[in-house]
């Protein structure tokens, strides 16, 4: 029984809910981390929780035959034959109508999810096929997540923001895209898209968009705008640790060649977790340092 649970837990990838921590960068960035339990953002948060996880079910159904031959992959519920097909259509239904009835509990952001929603479901049947878009979804995957975290708390999102989410976003993504370039030796056996890509095209799309990145997020530190809004001109000291961060990630694709989600990346990387810990506390202290 606990192996049946844990297989469904796998299917609906409970350590990918850590994306959808995304919503709360608003409050983060804005200064007001006390909003996230006067406001309904804890609410959008399981939202996005159920959409993804019907998502990641929707997406095992369809790339069943794929992931059979992918050396990770293949390990999946469906692939490897644990969870039927037939139950993952149940579980699918069952998630989808949860995440359809969650909606009723947000007061501003419910056409962000729907959008969400929706842009995934033709994703898993058709942008997900077509190099560059199919990165680009992901990334304004991710901005939709952003978006009603802002709506939900009435906290303003800002164009840097959104800049910043997307590049940071579709880098990562590129780096996937190597990563299972890397692992597919017969080209176009396990991702349709994988046709329009190459080593060297992804080395440079991830370089160019990791690069902007930091630009961004240096350039937003010092803009006068930012500066004014929180009280302090110190907020450049953070990018220290976003460059080392984009550097050990960079690492982790190129060196390693171990960039196939950055999820587990995340959650197994103790330098990254370490750099990613010391950017929120100097951050936070730059924000609130001042009325200690």
């Amino acid at each position: 029984m606990n192996g049946y649970i844990k297989n469904i837990l796998a299917l609906i990838r409970v350590k990918h809910w850590l994306k959808n921590g995304f919503v709360f960068l608003p409050i983060f960035f804005a200064g007001k981390v006390n909003l996230v339990l006067s406001t309904n953002l804890i609410f959008v948060f399981i939202s996005f929780c159920l959409a993804a996880s019907s998502i990641y079910i929707l997406n095992d159904i369809l790339d069943i035959d794929e992931d059979k031959i992918h050396p990770e992959k293949r390990n999946r519920p469906i692939a490897n034959g644990v969870i039927t097909v037939k139950l993952a259509w149940a579980l699918f239904v069952l998630m989808s109508l949860l995440f359809l009835a969650s909606l009723f509990l947000l007061k501003y952001s419910a056409i962000y999810l729907l959008c969400y929603f929706a842009l995934n479901i033709l994703y898993s049947f058709l942008l997900k096929n077509i190099s560059i878009v199919d990165v680009s979804c992901i990334s304004i995957g991710f901005v939709l997540r952003v978006l009603p975290g802002g709506v939900e708390a009435q906290v303003f999102v800002s164009n840097w923001m959104i800049i910043m989410v997307f590049l940071l976003t579709i880098s990562m993504a590129f780096a996937k895209r190597r990563d299972d370039l890397v692992i597919d030796v017969q080209k176009n056996s396990i991702r349709k898209s994988l046709s329009g890509y190459s080593i060297a095209f992804l080395d440079i799309a991830k370089s160019i968009s990791f690069s902007i990145t930091l630009i961004s997020y240096v350039l937003y530190s010092i803009s006068t705008e930012v500066i004014a809004r929180i009280g302090s001109d110190k907020l450049y000291f953070t990018s220290l640790f976003v460059f080392i961060g984009i550097m050990r990630y960079i690492q982790i694709t190129v060196v390693d060649k171990d960039s196939g989600s950055p999820t587990d990346v995340l959650w197994r990387d103790r330098f990254l977790q370490i750099t990613l810990l010391l950017w929120g506390l100097t951050f936070l202290f730059i924000l609130y340092g001042k009325s200690i």
